[in-house]
């Protein structure tokens, strides 16, 4: 019996690219949600006192940001951990047909020669159109 020895990395664990401690990442994302919070209060403030000192509705756009921001905070606070790298991405690659590319001229022709050859049809123009049917419309004024 054989023991299977899994095959060595191309190349070294970098430090570089290890992913933050689980602990790092936590604290970020909650001084990240705290952060949007107070912005959030400074916006639900100001909204308050241009409701009472200005008038119009000039209020509403901080209004706005104090009602929106809390749904991006969750968001990002419960988003998880983030990608540090890219290694393990690959970028999109399409599998498209390869365009075909004619040989010369002389090499496409058949065994007995140019009769063999399906022609091409040419560009379109008036002159080579026919309508379905075979008969010629002519345009009465």
């Amino acid at each position: 019996m054989r023991a299977i020895i899994p095959a060595r990395r191309d190349r070294a664990h970098l430090v570089t690219e290890a992913q933050q401690s689980l602990s790092q990442d936590i604290a970020y994302r909650q001084r990240r949600y705290l952060i949007m919070m107070a912005i959030r209060g400074v916006c639900f403030a100001a909204a308050v006192a241009l409701f009472v000192y200005v008038p119009g509705f000039f209020w509403a756009i901080p209004a706005v940001g104090a009602i929106i921001i809390p749904y991006f905070a969750v968001v990002f606070a419960n988003g998880g951990r983030e990608p540090t790298s890219t290694a393990g991405f690959r970028a999109y690659e399409p599998r498209l047909p390869v365009p075909h590319v004619p040989s010369e001229q002389g090499s496409e022709r058949g065994a007995s020669g140019p009769a063999d050859t399906p022609r091409e049809p040419g560009p379109f123009t008036a002159s080579n159109h026919r309508p379905k049917g075979g008969q010629e419309t002519v345009d009465r004024q």
